[in-house]
């Protein structure tokens, strides 16, 4: 699989606070936005991976500020896939404005059934999808 080149955004005015800065809980909606990136550039679109009956939860969600983020500023926001077991998916972000690091996150997820709302290991139940998520954590395991 081809390396994932980062979901670059430019944040909007309305995601600032008072001082013109990005506020901090935009940072969980870019997350999310650069996973959903992720997963098109992975021809694994969410509308895709819903339609075969899976959805794919956050179990927890971290993001740690190294420098401010205004508006008008470009960000790349690069998802890794730090754990692939089949039914978890742990995602760490980074996030540069140029070459600098200006945040860093995580995020952890499994796969379940929108049918029972259980588990399910993707290489029992969606073999083609397992495939894909394993090939991205293999493309992206080594940027990390």
């Amino acid at each position: 699989m081809e390396k994932y080149p980062g979901y670059v955004r430019k944040p909007f005015y309305y995601e600032t606070d008072k001082m013109g800065i990005i506020h901090h809980s935009n940072y969980i909606r870019w997350f999310e936005e650069a996973r959903v990136d992720a997963l098109n550039f992975m021809d694994c679109p969410f509308e895709k991976i819903e339609a075969e009956g899976i959805m794919i939860p956050v179990l927890g969600v971290s993001c740690e500020y190294k420098e401010m983020v205004r508006f008008g500023d470009e960000v790349v926001i690069k998802p890794f896939v730090t754990k692939y077991t089949g039914t978890r998916l742990d995602f760490e972000y980074r996030i540069y404005q140029g070459e600098k690091l200006v945040t860093t996150g995580t995020s952890q997820h499994c796969f379940m059934s929108y049918e029972n709302n259980r588990l399910i290991q993707l290489k029992k139940t969606h073999p083609i999808i397992h495939e894909l998520f394993l090939d991205y954590y293999e493309t992206t395991k080594e940027s990390y």
